[in-house]
């Protein structure tokens, strides 16, 4: 195109992409008025106008109101602000459309009735604070009646779902089925009873003693240690690999250690005992148990909702680390 060149109406049509009836409108709304007319009433464009059209079409096509086409031509906007108003915008019905989809997969998976969707569709607008609240809920029913462990209550408190600012439909849908779980009476009854098992039958009143949470807690940085060294892909037989070995035996043996007993005897045996049982840790958690309980029911869905699917332990790394602890034992070489 030559700078100082005009164009009729129908050349800028197929040059800017817009119909001749856009050109006129645009023209006739005072957005880009036609360079020069001529006597005959025949709309002459050049460069610069053009240029403005194509502007117009991209603002357009992006969503942008006719009103503010007209501020950022007329200079009273920048292009940067408009695109910030438009984005959050966009941000927002993006959010709409992602809880709409969360509600009619419910739907769809549920075979909803009309109460239901009314109910899914308040779950999905609740605010924090409101959430927050349900879990609460939750928490404070599945331990009332009994006399939980206070630092085991502390711990399943803790778990709890926070939707990030723009989730996932798959996050909203997680939520849904989430609120749905913690506010059915049933579910907070099989939830109590299986959490009470937990804790006062067998080796619950064992494991839930603060000696042993006390041991638990201590075993948390040598446990991320045998999580790091795996991540990184440090090898089992390294000096690095014996160190967590035997810091993790110590613990081990001394879980049950008194005043008069030192706790069990850090022998090979031992170590190599330990290492099957580490193997057979990986197999129990290759297969969870079926079905589901209602507790990792929920801890799956509060994962699901925080995106933050739990790292696997790397038990098989660790059996590994504790065989190559052992050099040349019998039973490192032929492991029954």
């Amino acid at each position: 195109m030559e700078m100082n060149e005009l164009y009729a109406i129908g050349d800028v049509a197929r040059r800017t992409g817009l119909s001749v009836s856009a050109v006129r409108y645009y023209a006739d709304a005072g957005v880009v008025a036609p360079t020069v007319s001529t006597p005959a009433g025949h709309r002459l464009y050049d460069v610069s106008a053009i240029a403005r059209l194509e502007l117009v079409r991209t603002l357009r096509e992006l969503d942008a109101g006719l009103e503010d086409v007209r501020r950022v031509l007329g200079g009273e906007a920048t292009l940067s602000e408009l695109a910030a108003t438009h984005l959050a915008l966009l941000e927002q019905q993006e959010a709409r459309l992602r809880s709409r989809r969360a509600v009619l997969s419910a739907i769809v998976r549920q075979d909803s009735t009309a109460e239901q969707v009314t109910l899914m569709h308040r779950l999905v607008g609740m605010s924090d604070e409101e959430r927050d609240r349900l879990i609460d809920e939750f928490w404070t029913e599945v331990s009332t009646g009994w006399e939980p462990p206070e630092r085991m209550l502390e711990w399943w408190r803790a778990a709890r779902p926070e939707l990030p600012d723009h989730p996932t439909a798959a996050q909203l849908e997680a939520w849904i089925e989430l609120a749905e779980l913690v506010s059915d009476a049933g579910t907070r009854s099989a939830v109590r009873h299986e959490l009470h098992e937990i804790c006062t039958t067998g080796a619950g009143p064992l494991m839930t003693a603060s000696p042993m949470l006390d041991a638990l807690e201590a075993a948390q940085p040598i446990g991320q240690a045998v999580m790091d060294a795996a991540r990184e892909g440090v090898a089992p037989d390294s000096a690095r690999a014996r160190d967590i070995a035997d810091r993790w035996i110590g613990w081990l043996t001394g879980i049950f250690a008194t005043p008069d007993s030192p706790g069990m005897p850090d022998t090979p045996e031992f170590r190599i005992q330990a290492a099957d049982h580490m193997l057979a840790g990986a197999e129990w958690d290759r297969t969870p148990p079926d079905p589901e309980s209602p507790y990792d029911r929920y801890m799956a869905l509060v994962t699901a909702v925080n995106g933050t699917p739990p790292e696997q332990y790397p038990f098989e790394w660790l059996a590994a680390a504790l065989r190559a602890s052992v050099p040349d034992h019998p039973l490192k070489l032929n492991p029954t």
